[in-house]
């Protein structure tokens, strides 16, 4: 699970029979292909694909502060993370990123663990090339006599390639969520609080041809989330996309049986159904002989009672007496009428 570095002019590889891919292709049987979350297998088969079909051979793809800020070749930020040396290199990557993938994305669910991913593919690139900055700049005002002088300048020349600086701030995540447990960096029991570090300064000692600026540039990325304002910006950039797609005037809202309907801008909800008995117009109610205007009223009241007792509680007091006034004369007119009728 490294970054490895490596010098340009004396680089070279030959593939023959790949035996971490088919390693790597037992692990996934193990697995259980139906057990992988579809965003961890995505990215896992796409490594995969671009080392038996690279975009850039790794001298064009590797990462490093003169040939991309310098040279102009921002490309390699995005082609450093997703190519790889060899099989062996490959295998260990992909390996330790199928265990962290699977329980990350079924943590944090597939879309968050996508932009997780996104967002520290592109950071620990960013944060390599600071750190490889400030060591230049160190080294400017170093004594030339100190003996890292020469160390730190090496470090400062490398050129990385893998996924690791990745891996290393996903598992500062994955540790983050289980503080008070161990793990075991090369048969060595370790907290989960210093897992990260130990395996930072472990694997640079025992594989001199890691990276330790990478790795630790995927650490800083890490805590950038965990204890930084990385996680905030990224649900703030999250709200403002998901609110710029919704629809300024509807809004689709979601019921437990699924989409209902919409819902109108400014919190304003759908209007419930009027009775039918309400659209019946005055002088339709004065036609009306005395009988069939009290089964009328009647037949709205058992309707809709509370509407109606509603209705009457929101009317002002002089018009409630005026519209009594104006129902009592029509109905006594009413009355006459029939009256009339019937002489």
């Amino acid at each position: 699970m490294s970054n490895c570095s490596f010098n340009p002019s004396a680089f070279s590889m030959q593939r023959g029979f790949q035996v971490g891919l088919l390693l790597l292709l037992v692990q996934l049987f193990q697995e259980g292909p139906g057990n992988i979350p579809a965003i961890t297998l995505a990215v896992l088969g796409f490594n995969v694909y671009l080392f038996v079909f690279p975009a850039a051979p790794p001298l064009k793809a590797c990462m490093s502060l003169g040939l991309v800020y310098h040279n102009k070749e921002w490309r390699r930020l995005l082609l450093s993370p997703l190519h790889h040396i060899d099989e062996w290199h490959l295998y260990f990557n992909m390996a330790s990123f199928l265990w962290k993938g699977v329980r990350l994305e079924r943590r944090l669910g597939g879309g968050w663990f996508l932009y997780l991913l996104s967002v520290f593919f592109l950071l620990t690139g960013l944060v390599y090339l600071l750190l490889q900055a400030l060591m230049i700049k160190l080294m400017e005002d170093a004594d030339p006599s100190d003996p890292l002088l020469g160390h730190m300048q090496s470090l400062s020349r490398e050129c990385v390639v893998g996924f690791s600086g990745v891996l290393f701030a996903l598992k500062v995540v994955s540790n983050h969520f289980n503080p008070g447990g161990v793990t075991y960096v090369m048969n060595i029991r370790v907290s989960n609080r210093l897992a990260s570090w130990a395996e930072l300064v472990l694997i640079y000692l025992i594989y001199p041809g890691t990276s330790l600026v990478g790795h630790l540039a995927g650490i800083l990325v890490g805590l950038l989330y965990t204890v930084g304002p990385l996680r905030t910006i990224m649900e703030a950039c999250a709200d403002v996309l998901s609110s710029d797609r919704a629809s300024p005037r509807q809004h689709s809202y979601y019921s437990s049986s699924g989409y209902s309907g919409t819902r109108r801008a400014h919190g304003e909800e759908p209007r419930p159904a009027e009775d039918p008995t309400s659209d019946y117009s005055e002088s339709f109610i004065a036609g009306l002989t005395e009988e069939e205007q009290i089964e009328l009223a009647i037949r709205r009241s058992l309707n809709n009672p509370g509407r109606t007792r509603q209705r009457e509680t929101t009317h002002d007091p002089e018009e409630t007496e005026d519209l009594r006034r104006r129902r009592l004369r029509r109905f006594e007119q009413g009355v006459s009428n029939q009256r009339r009728g019937q002489w």
